[in-house]
């Protein structure tokens, strides 16, 4: 996640202050990685050094003042040339599921040891975090955000529990490849 630029969508909107910034975050991005406030703080005034917000005036309700950003035209092209990158997919293959598996078989070379154990505790944790995010989805009053993020949640851990599947199966072959 680009911190800038998700913070330069929230302004496109309207102008806003930061605690308004991190709750809109928060209600739009709400399975994310959490925003901290002194994140959303330092990023508003490296936008603002950069030339992509500016400060648009001071809001006060019943308590302190709070200073507001709007974004600018240089941001809206920094957002908008941001918005037109294709993400690649991921360039490394390994990841820290093979990473331990592997690991375990150098570690273990008997034929039900830690690679298999691994994989199974594994397998146990993707099942229930699915049903974690399945229960998300069913909730009542979810958003069509909320929903979304958990079927993209749901895809991936799929194809990581089909993975695991499928490396338990080749199990053996893999020990002796990694072995020899």
């Amino acid at each position: 996640m680009s911190t800038p630029q998700v913070l330069l969508a929230l302004l496109a909107t309207g102008p806003r202050h930061g605690y308004d910034l991190k709750r809109a975050y928060d209600v739009r991005f709400p399975k994310a990685r959490p925003l901290a406030f002194g994140q959303v703080y330092s990023t508003l005034e490296r936008l603002t050094r950069d030339g992509l917000a500016t400060e648009a005036g001071v809001e006060r309700v019943d308590g302190p003042d709070r200073t507001v950003f709007a974004i600018t035209d240089a941001g809206r092209e920094s957002l908008r040339e941001w918005l037109d990158v294709v993400e690649p997919p991921t360039p490394h293959v390994t990841n820290a599921l093979f990473t331990k598996v592997v690991a375990a078989l150098l570690v273990d070379e008997s034929p039900d040891g830690l690679a298999v154990t691994y994989l199974r505790a594994q397998r146990r944790a993707h099942l229930a975090r699915m049903r974690d995010f399945t229960q998300v989805k069913t909730a009542d009053g979810v958003s069509v955000g909320e929903v979304l993020a958990a079927d993209y949640a749901l895809a991936h851990l799929d194809a990581d529990l089909r993975w695991i599947d499928l490396t338990l199966s080749r199990i053996s072959a893999l020990r002796q490849e990694v072995l020899a």
